[in-house]
């Protein structure tokens, strides 16, 4: 059996005899209290086992079986509830057990046969008791599949005893023991339709709407209604409404974890709940240290979907705080965690260092998208870092078959945008063209686009795979899905078409049509390092005495622009930058500040890098001018002699 319904209580009707049997014997050996009057009927004891006076003395107990009561208390008696306030007094039955002693015994106990055993010796239990059973049998009976054991658990008397008695006298119980049974049994995977459910849920939402839940009760319910019902779920605003009149500094990081789910599907859109968002971040800013890597991942996750991007004291301290759990994180946490760091732009090389630590450890088990991921946040934060790409390298290499086409493209994206080979870069891309002949057809458009174009930014042509990247019948399902032939599209097309004819003349495939080809490639504004580019200038005035002998921004017949643009006669000399006749040479500075640069890194971007390659086999004489190398020269002199050495280094005469 795996779930729990209706008819998982036959064992209670008359249609069972030996039950019917137990049950008569049961009525007979009930007593009751305080002039409680015996039932009618063996009927009557079965949809009522439990006698009570009040809901703070309710419990359960055991006579001779595994069905399971409860037992009155006097007036004047109290139960402690786990989770509740108030002190604990035993009950003047000798079999009750004290709740701490109950729950350190319980929390002992590995299997669900040493807890049933353990409960069957017990003559009488709180429904705090009982609902921590629940609890304790779902933590050592329920890992990442399921319900390891169900026939053991959902078909033991004792288990059905309980679920009948939370059934049938839900109205009875405290709320902690309502609401942790409640929990349990969903991570249990009892079927929300059930009735025993059903009864579960009425009761919380009943106790909801008289007002009678604390802040732990309000966030159990939200917990539990976002398992069953889901984000649709109209109930929830109603108890983040109930929990906007609470104080916040009071509330547990589970409380705050719980509120903020909720939020993240009840306050979406507009700023209706930004006052209580306000109150929680600053309440959680102060207790950053105390939160379990789940907890710091939720955090992250909620405050992406709810556009918290102001409050960058939180996230910065979240941030930072998430380094210590990396080796700790699940795969779905840390890409939570990476989105986070994506979508607020934070970086920190601390973390960098963290992962380095741990992925290549941990690539083999490592879950495909969370590799993808990482490999996402490097290229977005333009990291390179080896040992995260030499190992995410190693894992496609091993287990390329199993990952989706979007993960394919994330894994080997990075190394081209990057300008990245791996030491099994031969092995890496002999893969990559065996996925894509047996799934090429599986692909995005757009994704084997950028996937294709990412390789030739490293040398790697995919020249099998150019005639469906050219034709009519592509560039149409090209145009059909957003973002359609837009300026990003054609210059990859182009930048494709180019490389062809550059760098592979054996390629006798279909063409890119010109109606496909831009004048100019996409030239991030980001790129150009504008106070870079003046000091270089300012330093070749220097040495070539007159503006009119260089250009800037050139705009070439082959899609690309030139920083600055020197042109020579035969004889080696300067002409000046508007003379088009003479020119023997032309030679391309390449002023390459920090963007063009992965980050604390020499290493070219893949998309320099191939203009450069370009440009070199396009007749220029290319020269680098990095910004390492020019950004202690303090003076025009030194800038000028250093261009000197650099631009004409065997050649000193000068027409100028």
């Amino acid at each position: 059996m795996a779930l729990i319904s209706r008819k998982s209580f036959q064992f209670y009707s008359s249609s069972a005899p030996a039950s019917r049997s137990v049950l008569m014997t049961l009525s007979k050996r009930l007593s009751f209290i305080s002039g409680q009057r015996k039932p009618q009927n063996c009927s009557s004891v079965a949809m009522r086992m439990l006698c009570f006076k009040d809901k703070s003395q309710y419990m359960f107990c055991r006579k001779n079986h595994v069905q399971l009561r409860i037992q009155s208390l006097s007036v004047n008696e109290t139960v402690h509830l786990c989770g509740d306030s108030g002190s604990s007094t035993k009950s003047n039955n000798n079999a009750w057990m004290d709740e701490q002693l109950f729950f350190k015994k319980l929390n002992s106990l590995c299997t669900s046969k040493e807890i049933f055993d353990f409960l069957s010796a017990l003559e009488v239990m709180s429904d705090t008791m009982a609902s921590g059973a629940l609890q304790r049998i779902s933590e050592v009976e329920v890992d990442d599949n399921g319900l390891k054991n169900p026939e053991g658990v959902l078909e033991n008397e004792v288990f059905r005893a309980l679920c009948f008695q939370f059934e049938f006298e839900s109205s009875k119980l405290s709320n902690t023991g309502l609401l942790n049974a409640l929990q349990a049994l969903i991570k249990l995977g009892i079927d929300p339709q059930s009735t025993l459910m059903a009864s579960l849920l009425s009761e919380g939402k009943e106790r909801l709407g008289k007002g009678q839940l604390t802040v732990k009760n309000l966030c159990a319910l939200g917990e539990s209604l976002l398992e069953v019902e889901g984000p649709s779920c109209v109930t929830l605003e109603e108890i983040v409404n109930h929990v906007q009149a609470k104080d916040v500094e009071k509330w547990s990081p589970r409380e705050m974890v719980t509120v903020y789910k909720m939020l993240q599907v009840t306050a979406r859109e507009g700023e209706r709940y930004q006052d209580l968002l306000n109150r929680m971040n600053s309440a959680t800013l102060t207790i950053v240290s105390q939160l379990s890597p789940k907890f710091t991942s939720i955090i992250l996750n909620s405050l992406v979907v709810l556009h918290q991007t102001q409050d960058v004291p939180l996230v910065t301290a979240l941030c930072r705080h998430s380094v210590k759990h990396i080796p700790y994180f699940t795969g779905d946490e840390l890409v939570n965690v990476l989105e986070a760091f994506l979508c607020f732009g934070h970086r920190d090389q601390i973390f960098t260092e963290a992962l380095e630590t741990h992925v290549p450890k941990s690539i083999f088990t490592m879950h495909p998208q969370t590799v993808s991921k990482i490999m996402q946040y490097c290229c977005q934060k333009m990291i390179l870092s080896k040992p995260i790409f030499d190992a995410a390298a190693e894992g496609f290499i091993s287990d390329a078959d199993r990952f989706t086409t979007d993960q394919i493209a994330g894994y080997i994206i990075p190394f081209g945008t990057l300008n990245y080979l791996p030491p099994s870069a031969s092995a890496l891309f002999q893969k990559l063209e065996t996925v894509l002949h047996a799934r090429l057809s599986h692909f995005q458009p757009h994704t084997l686009l950028n996937l294709l174009h990412s390789c030739v930014l490293i040398q790697r042509y995919p020249v099998n795979f150019l005639p469906k990247i050219f034709s009519p019948y592509f560039l149409q399902q090209l145009q059909a899905q957003p973002p359609g032939l837009d300026r990003t599209v054609t210059s990859q097309l182009t930048q494709l078409f180019l490389t062809v004819t550059l760098e592979c003349p054996f390629y006798e495939g279909p063409k890119l049509l010109p109606k496909y080809q831009v004048k100019a490639f996409l030239r991030p504004h980001s790129s150009l390092d504008v106070h870079l580019l003046k000091r270089v200038k300012t330093g070749l005035l220097c040495l070539l005495k007159k503006r009119i002998y260089f250009a800037s921004e050139v705009s070439t017949p082959y899609f690309y622009t030139v920083d600055i643009e020197i042109k020579l006669d035969e004889e080696g000399f300067v002409l000046p930058a508007a003379q088009c006749e003479e020119v023997h040479r032309r030679i391309a500075l390449c002023v390459d500040g920090q963007s063009r640069f992965c980050i604390n890194s020499h290493n070219l971007l893949g998309e320099e890098a191939i203009k450069q390659r370009h440009l070199r086999l396009l007749g220029y004489e290319v020269v680098q001018i990095p910004f390492f190398e020019i950004e202690s020269l303090q003076n025009c002199r030194k800038m000028a002699d250093y261009l000197h050495r650099k631009i004409f280094p065997h050649t000193y005469g000068l027409s100028c």
